[in-house]
């Protein structure tokens, strides 16, 4: 496979790697992601749940919070069968198109929530500095159609990727790094000119992520403007209290990013399984977290959640 160069006539498979180094260590790391798997689908699955059946839960919030479970449980599925294959049944090779599927679906997903968190953070904004609006603004017709430029963002900007990589030829061995498909990973294989693939890569990187977490920014700049203006103490505090959830999705949601593109800049020499682990916290710690954390902190879900669990009445 090293030296036969491969077009789009012939199209490679790919080697999908555990945790190089560790493999006799493998099975514990299975049985970590199983665990991993089921909080992260049982705790979404619940979150939709609840928000369907709770009557008080049908407001603009967490309508944006049920497309951010469903986007969660995407993120889930679209990772599932390789990493499975991969640490449990030792089945490494994938065929190039079923790659390139899992590669559309993962960053699909992945834009796709930066972009709902971009909505949540205007929800807040709209809640806190314009209250009296908020009805009006933010109408279950509006939500529809910030879900639906969500999904079409997300679509248009993953859409070129797989048609971009199969027009080059590929001669290089075809291991990757991780026991799924990236697009950072698979454009370090092809032997021809990725300079388009490279230009694109870093558009769509700056109009999502670059773009999404300045308005996030900027949207806490206005809302921290607004709740310093509030005289009583009781009153900031309560009214930030609101935006916790949301803080703490953002954070979990890029911090792991950064870490990753950090890592990958500056942690070349870094043994093998730092960067795919870096890479499995990066997919699996908001999809897990998320859930959780909204739990937590929001009063009907989490007596919904008690009242499932633990079959009392509330």
């Amino acid at each position: 496979m090293g030296g036969e160069a491969y077009n789009s006539s012939g199209l490679p498979p790919f080697i999908l790697t555990g945790l190089p180094g560790l493999e006799t260590s493998q099975h514990w790391l299975f049985l970590l992601l199983g665990v991993l798997y089921t909080i992260s689908i049982a705790g979404n699955a619940l979150i939709l749940f609840i928000i369907k059946e709770e009557q008080s839960l049908h407001q603009p919030m967490y309508y944006f919070l049920s497309l951010l479970s469903g986007n969660d449980l995407g993120v889930c599925f679209s990772t599932l069968l390789t990493v499975l294959a991969v640490f449990c049944f030792h089945l490494r090779e994938i065929s190039f198109n079923s790659c390139m599927s899992q590669m559309f679906f993962i960053h699909l997903f992945s834009f796709m929530e930066s972009g709902i968190l971009l909505a949540m953070s205007f929800d807040r904004y709209v809640a806190i500095c314009n209250p009296l609006r908020y009805s009006t603004v933010l109408t279950d017709a509006r939500v529809v159609w910030m879900g639906v430029c969500v999904f079409l963002r997300s679509f248009c900007m993953v859409f070129p990727l797989p048609f971009l990589l199969k027009r080059l030829p590929f001669c290089k061995p075809n291991v990757l790094s991780h026991a799924y498909c990236l697009h950072p990973d698979l454009i370090r294989l092809p032997c021809g000119d990725i300079t388009i693939n490279n230009i694109f890569g870093l558009f769509i990187v700056i109009s999502t992520f670059g773009l999404d977490s300045a308005l996030i920014l900027l949207s806490y700049v206005l809302i921290l403007h607004s709740v310093l203006a509030i005289a009583s103490r009781e009153e900031r505090l309560k009214t930030l209290n609101t935006c916790v959830s949301h803080l703490c999705a953002v954070l979990i949601f890029y911090v792991p990013m950064v870490g990753v593109s950090m890592a990958a800049r500056y942690g070349r020499h870094a043994p093998g399984y730092v960067h795919t682990l870096l890479s499995l916290v990066y997919l699996f710690v908001p999809p897990m977290l998320n859930p959780v954390i909204y739990s937590i902190k929001t009063k009907e879900i989490r007596r919904r959640l008690c009242k499932i669990l633990l079959g009392t009445k509330f």
